[in-house]
């Protein structure tokens, strides 16, 4: 059976450049496909990559995006040479038109580090076939709940679901050394997280405090723009389940979660 995880990915290609503020993060990744069933396929939402209309990476090969700038040489000679997945995207684009979702293939559209930095940690040996699907650049929370749920049949298959993003992301509050200092409104959000996935009353009452997160103490704090929140709406929305807290600890000197879904 598949299953959908959310996680906080991390500063760049900082993770495996042995950055000290990223340990807790590099150990985690490491160990969590221990966690998992190993999948036939794996389906990533980055935050690193908006569209006007959702885009669905279709190549057979993608490249290598180096999305950031102003690291060390060899972190623009990172390779992660995994398979494209054609025809799981078809299958994707089908589920997203059935449920009146538009949608179109990029074939040209490489991997960014959203994508290959985890999973150069988990799958290191890049023997499982990725691709990635793009957020709408609306970036409307329902929007992306009803991505998820529409996508909610390939969850009978061994597909893993991966929203790469970081429950904390205000830029001008990360500490490079990764000194902690306490983050009241941090502590906040993450824990209205952890009970709106992990203990809902109800489906759709957790599904609304998702599609109104705004509300939620210390939300604009944490993400002055949504764009590394979102891809944990579709997570939340692939499974009717709770989920389950699988990370919590610091990044960059705050504090991230991350979340599983089963079936």
């Amino acid at each position: 059976m598949g299953q959908s995880i959310y996680i906080s990915h991390g500063g760049g290609p900082m993770p495996i450049l042995d950055d000290p503020s990223h340990k807790q993060m590099v150990s985690f990744m490491k160990a969590l496909p221990d966690q998992l069933e190993r999948p036939d396929a794996i389906v990533v939402f980055s935050a690193h990559w908006e569209e006007k209309t959702i885009h669905i990476q279709s190549g057979q090969a993608p490249n290598m995006l180096y999305d950031y700038y102003g690291f060390a040489k060899e972190a623009y000679e990172i390779e992660y040479p995994c398979q494209g997945h054609p025809e799981l995207a078809r299958r994707i684009k089908d589920l997203l038109e059935d449920n009146h979702i538009i949608s179109q293939f990029d074939e040209d559209r490489p991997y960014d580090h959203g994508t290959y930095i985890p999973l150069l940690l988990m799958y290191p040996q890049a023997d499982i076939p990725v691709l990635q699907v793009s957020l709408n650049h609306s970036l409307s929370p329902g929007d992306h709940l009803k991505i998820g749920k529409a996508l909610r049949p390939l969850m009978k298959e061994k597909i893993l679901f991966i929203g790469s993003g970081f429950s904390f992301h205000n830029m001008m509050a990360f500490n490079m050394t990764g000194r902690y200092d306490p983050d009241p409104l941090n502590d906040a959000f993450q824990e209205a997280l952890i009970e709106i996935c992990c203990h809902p009353k109800n489906e759709a009452e957790a599904w609304s405090s998702l599609d109104q997160w705004d509300q939620l103490a210390g939300a604009r704090h944490c993400h002055p723009r949504e764009e590394h929140l979102l891809p944990l709406h579709v997570s939340f929305a692939l499974s009717s389940n709770p989920a389950t807290k699988i990370f919590d600890d610091l990044i960059l000197g705050k504090r991230a979660t991350g979340f599983l879904w089963n079936i």
